[in-house]
């Protein structure tokens, strides 16, 4: 896997661990009783966010980290999710690889 890919790879995983994560105890405006005038009651007030970034760069490194050597070891390949058998068919130079 090459630098670029696995920044990529990182950057995925780092992203979807934090939009998941966003949500996890938030407290908004209407659940504290103090809306602001002209603001709407779902306003987030407390949100935590450099906290939530920093377990989901925990998270996302040690998620990483497992799905980057699974897919350096060759235990998933990309002829194992062609589901639609679009890819040629394996030549002897690819089996002994």
């Amino acid at each position: 896997m090459s630098i670029t890919s696995a920044f990529v790879l990182f950057s995925v995983i780092w992203f979807m661990v934090f939009l998941i994560a966003i949500p996890i105890k938030l407290q908004t405006q209407g659940d504290l009783g103090e809306i602001v005038p002209g603001t709407h009651a779902g306003a987030p007030e407390v949100h935590d966010l450099k906290k939530k970034a920093w377990i989901s760069t925990v998270v996302a490194f040690i998620l990483w980290a497992m799905i980057s050597s699974i897919i350096d070891s060759g235990m998933i390949t990309m002829r194992d999710i062609d589901f639609f058998n679009r890819m040629d068919p394996e030549t002897s130079d690819e089996i002994s690889e």
